[in-house]
């Protein structure tokens, strides 16, 4: 039987270039984010490519949703956790709570949500996986990141604490932490669609990541022998050593 991944946020960027990487790679996949036609496309196309695949639209934050869904599951041998995203650049002390609230909501809780509703299955099958995508804003501060940082850090707790407590299961528990990836939509979500300060973002940044090369890395880790655990990967480009520490280059240079 062909192993199953469900990844989540699958609709664009990260999520999108991850459901094609294992579909590539052998796996069933169930693409799962909230805007179904973006989704169905991605099925349909892998499917014309001879991949096994199929959507289901989904919001991550819905409990009941989310438990209909994994019960509409034969099996799930992969979960992909990459539905997030950042909503502004506010300081602490002008945040909306509002924001920080729809960020830990789907950052945090909805990792928590997909997690526990389908772990029986991850068990069940032997040999599970559950990734997290989260970010290098779970392991650092920066300015004007405080709402997006304590979700990350959220995100980043509670993988590493899973792991703790299914030591002797049949699961394995990896994180992925990206640093500067410039996708068609993070920043522009994040700039609440003001396109010019989401450019400037990566302004002079030479070769930022794309979704495809974090993509690239989640397959690797996924893909490793049943006894190899990738606890923690951060990646980033060579041009940023550190959330404040990014290289860049005049316009005309870049």
């Amino acid at each position: 039987m062909t192993a199953t991944a469900v990844v989540t946020g699958a609709s664009s960027g990260i999520g999108a270039a991850t459901a094609r990487g294992l579909a590539e790679s052998g796996y069933t996949v169930i693409l799962v984010a909230r805007r179904a036609e973006r989704i169905g496309a991605l099925a349909e196309e892998l499917a014309k490519e001879g991949h096994s695949a199929r959507a289901h639209a989904l919001d991550v934050t819905d409990r009941a949703a989310v438990d209909a869904f994994a019960d509409s599951l034969p099996s799930c041998d992969v979960l992909v956790n990459n539905a997030g995203g950042a909503i502004g650049t506010e300081t602490v002390a002008s945040g909306d709570p509002a924001d920080w609230r729809a960020m830990y909501e789907v950052n945090v809780i909805g990792v928590l949500h997909m997690t526990q509703a389908l772990l029986p299955k991850l068990v069940a099958s032997g040999d599970g996986t559950v990734l997290v995508v989260s970010s290098t804003a779970g392991h650092a501060v920066y300015e004007g990141g405080g709402g997006y940082v304590s979700a990350k850090h959220g995100a980043h707790t509670l993988t590493a604490t899973l792991r703790l407590e299914l030591c002797g299961e049949p699961v394995r528990v990896v994180e992925i932490a990206p640093g500067m990836v410039k996708t068609d939509e993070f920043s522009l979500n994040r700039m609440r669609g003001n396109a010019d300060a989401a450019e400037a973002v990566y302004a002079g940044v030479p070769d930022p990541l794309t979704a495809e090369d974090v993509a690239d890395t989640i397959v690797w880790a996924v893909t490793r022998p049943p006894h190899v655990n990738i606890d923690l990967l951060v990646v980033r480009p060579r041009a940023q050593a550190a959330q404040h520490k990014v290289h860049r280059v005049p316009r005309d240079e870049a």
